[in-house]
């Protein structure tokens, strides 16, 4: 899911990698071959995407160069166009395909893989948007750390309504786990990942969304906004930073979770990149966000096909660039050595039928369950572009116990009042 915010968030790791981006391309011994350009957004798989390209730039006789950039994925595309120095490919956000694709993006319904995947984009009945991966969101867990403190096996089904998750917070605590809570306090996480599914857990989300624009939305009574947030006090209360909770550091958040001095965390299999450098846990996994309803959200995770390529149709890039480009998708979706490079190099759950390669990381082992039993509620696509930087600031407040719910969603409502969804076609 997509998420640039998410990607932002990593931007200062980010920082030093985009200084080696330059070197990234393969030198092909053919000086005629073509070459094309790869704009990846995706932070956690740069290196990865350093080493593909500079094999199979030898292998393919087609020299690819990867991009990266610190800066918001619109923002920095809309400098390329302005320059008329587009990528070959671009790796965005879904909302980006929405607002871009029209005027940017090459038509590629006819393509193979198409059939093969529940999660392109498409726009006004065209597909647009190759799907990188699934991602979803809901409760990380570190299941080794909650058998240590309470003497069982941990079964992340019996872990439904808020209520269940206070009662195992409470055995927890009892069992010597001081704070078994980490939240991250990342603008994305917050109003990115978090708040978001108070619209995307709606009966309708567009005519809800809809009540938000016009400013007839009531967000104190509605039982989704209750439900969620009814959790989220339980997160914010038990969080092992609670005094000083928007000074904590990501990474000492995730460390605490992988390491086991905490057992929930909310998150996304994305986190994983962040997990995996500590002394992880053997057991972990993602389990939906547990509430107090009996619609059957609490039984699901959000989430869906994440970071869409498109290829650019402008007269800056030539057909043969378009064909090479069509070709490396083709090679990511149905080539053995493309599929490996997706599940085994990046860690990646792949967003295609024919790739039965198994995913190696247990929250993406998680992820995949959930999609594959069907169990993933859509992420929402036309969020506002300032809506994770607006909203977070303010969830941040509540976090910090510097303004109440009721506060908050007085001001979550004045936001939206003046929004603009972002790339919403109608």
């Amino acid at each position: 899911m997509a998420h640039s915010w998410m990607k932002l968030g990593a931007a200062a790791t980010a920082a030093v990698l985009s200084l080696g981006m330059l070197g990234a391309c393969g030198s092909s011994t053919n000086s005629n071959a073509t070459t094309i350009t790869l704009f990846n957004s995706k932070v956690e798989i740069e290196d990865q995407m350093e080493d593909m390209a500079k094999q199979y730039s030898k292998e393919k006789g087609v020299t690819v160069k990867v991009y990266y950039s610190n800066d918001t994925v619109a923002a920095h595309l809309a400098t390329k166009y302005a320059s008329k120095q587009p990528y070959t490919i671009s790796m965005v956000d879904d909302k980006d395909i929405y607002s871009l694709a029209k005027e940017h993006a090459v038509d590629l319904s006819d393509e193979d893989w198409v059939k093969d995947t529940d999660y392109a984009l498409s726009v006004d009945g065209k597909v647009y948007g190759f799907p990188t991966t699934v991602e979803a969101r809901g409760l990380i867990y570190n299941a080794d750390a909650i058998k240590k403190y309470t003497g069982k096996d941990f079964d992340p089904s019996t872990i439904k309504t808020t209520d269940d998750l206070k009662s195992i917070i409470k055995e927890l605590k009892a069992g010597g786990m001081k704070s078994p809570v980490g939240v991250l306090k990342e603008d994305w996480s917050l109003a990115g990942h978090y708040l978001p599914q108070v619209y995307e857990e709606q009966s309708d989300v567009d005519a809800f969304v809809d009540t938000l624009l016009k400013g007839t939305a009531d967000l104190q009574n509605n039982e989704k906004w209750n439900s969620l947030m009814d959790t989220f006090d339980v997160l914010k209360d038990n969080n092992y930073a609670k005094s000083s909770a928007v000074s904590a550091e990501r990474e000492v958040t995730e460390q605490k979770l992988a390491e086991g001095e905490i057992a929930f965390m909310f998150g996304g299999n994305w986190d994983w990149s962040v997990l995996n450098q500590y002394d992880v846990s053997e057991n972990m996994g993602m389990m939906p966000v547990p509430q107090n309803m009996d619609d059957g959200a609490n039984e699901k995770l959000v989430g869906g096909g994440s970071k869409f390529m498109f290829i650019d149709s402008s007269d800056q890039t030539t057909d043969a660039q378009r064909q090479a480009a069509k070709d490396f998708l083709n090679w990511l979706a149905n080539d053995k050595e493309g599929q490996k490079f997706i599940v085994e190099d990046c860690s990646l759950v792949s967003p295609f039928k024919t790739n039965t390669l198994e995913v190696q990381d247990p929250l993406s082992k998680s992820v995949k369950k959930y999609a594959d039993e069907g169990k993933l509620i859509p992420n929402y696509s036309h969020l506002p572009d300032d809506h994770y930087s607006v909203l977070g600031a303010e969830m941040q407040k509540y976090l910090a116990d510097q303004e109440d719910r009721d506060a908050l969603a007085t001001n979550i409502q004045t936001y939206w009042k003046t929004a603009k969804l972002s790339g919403a076609t109608a």
